[in-house]
């Protein structure tokens, strides 16, 4: 069993908070996560959970146990038991640990009920720094789902296609998702066609004969459940024009392939957008592993209208880390010139190229480093 960064984040909120939410994609591996913490465990999904947890609410509120309830958002009742079982105790932390497929920004119950009262865990699918450095294009190719991506080969494609369908036509109405699953499932289509590139939600529309405030709709649903990510433009005071469309990213690589038919590494390799999917992959590494390790950032993307550009930018508040990526061993001088003329135009402290190469090269204000070394400098 692969050993998981976010058990000590989850360890350590429920230290200091009654209750915590640990939230994440379907089949990330949260209720795996979960059972080990030996608590009590409801999942309701389950036929007859939510009348188990009912009948035995007022031992287990007095009891020691950690109470478990899986998919949370299922039971919305819930919540306000909740609220009146922490406020009649509010010392008493590490009481109850929330699981849920959406984000908070879906599960309105909890942000109504238990605000000030929960501490969040947002989880993803396995990240490089959970496996071997060897495991990487494995990992890139297949995605981190534990059931169908780098530790089941066999699976994929055919395992990434079922989940998106199920997602679409079962789970998403379930969580109050309007949206027809045939218009949803071309609308993520055209999501894994343009990734790493400008949302144009008017175009999207136009092809789905929605207007484009629906489209915006539909994206902050899929942004909810985990399945996309919006980076939005670093705005700079400078005389460029600047790009200020968000780009869309997949969260899982394995999920962005399988719905453009890639089904190897060979096949990858010949595709028109290998770099974007390279970038897009390397940008969720980066983020997943900041967030599993509890480090707070802003990130942003930065391109003027004449071609500068860096694929990521992280705001710390303090200073500002400019960071390329690129798909090659061997880098050359005049892309490591051209992220330094970029950066000066953020006033950036620290100059990161995320490429391949076998040994990393820094001084004061540069890095080169490949992404196994670079994710371990975040999370080590």
């Amino acid at each position: 069993m692969v050993s998981r960064i976010y058990a000590r984040r989850v360890r350590d909120k429920l230290q200091k908070f009654p209750a915590v939410a640990l939230v994440g994609p379907r089949q990330c591996g949260k209720t795996t996560l979960a059972q080990q913490l030996n608590g009590t465990y409801f999942d309701m999904e389950t036929v007859g959970s939510e009348a188990r947890l009912d009948a035995e609410w007022d031992k287990l509120v007095q009891g020691r146990n950690l109470v478990v309830i899986d998919e949370a958002q299922q039971a919305p009742d819930v919540f306000s038991r909740l609220r009146g079982a922490i406020d009649a105790d509010r010392k008493r932390n590490g009481r109850f640990l929330l699981l849920g497929s959406v984000s908070l920004d879906l599960m309105t119950s909890v942000s109504e009920s238990l605000a000030g009262r929960l501490g969040l865990v947002r989880m993803s699918p396995l990240i490089l720094p959970e496996l071997k450095a060897q495991q990487m294009d494995n990992l890139w190719l297949r995605g981190g789902f534990p059931d169908g991506g780098v530790l089941s080969p066999e699976m994929f494609p055919e395992w990434q296609h079922d989940y998106l369908e199920l997602l679409v036509s079962r789970d998403l109405p379930a969580w109050g998702v309007p949206g027809k699953p045939q218009q949803m499932m071309r609308l993520l289509a055209m999501l894994a066609a343009i990734h790493g590139q400008p949302l144009n939600a008017s175009q999207l529309g136009a092809s789905l004969a929605l207007d484009y405030k629906t489209v915006l709709s539909r994206c902050d649903d899929l942004e909810g459940a985990f399945l996309i990510r919006r980076l939005q433009p670093y705005s700079a005071n400078i005389k460029k024009r600047l790009v200020k469309a968000p780009r869309v990213y997949w969260h899982d690589s394995g999920l962005l392939h399988g719905q453009m038919n890639v089904a190897s590494l060979d096949q990858l390799y010949q595709q028109p957008w290998l770099g974007q999917s390279w970038e897009g992959f390397v940008i969720e590494q980066t983020l997943a592993s900041l967030s599993a390790v509890g480090k707070r950032t802003q990130p942003f993307f930065f391109r003027t209208s004449d071609g500068y550009k860096l694929d990521l930018v992280l705001d710390w508040g303090s200073e500002r880390w400019a960071i390329e990526i690129k798909l090659t061993s061997n880098p050359s001088i005049e892309t490591i010139e051209r992220l330094h003329k970029t950066a000066d135009m953020i006033d950036a402290q620290r100059r990161i190229l995320i490429c391949r190469v076998a040994r990393k090269i820094e001084n004061e204000r540069l890095l080169v480093i490949n992404l196994p070394g670079w994710l371990k400098s975040l999370t080590g």
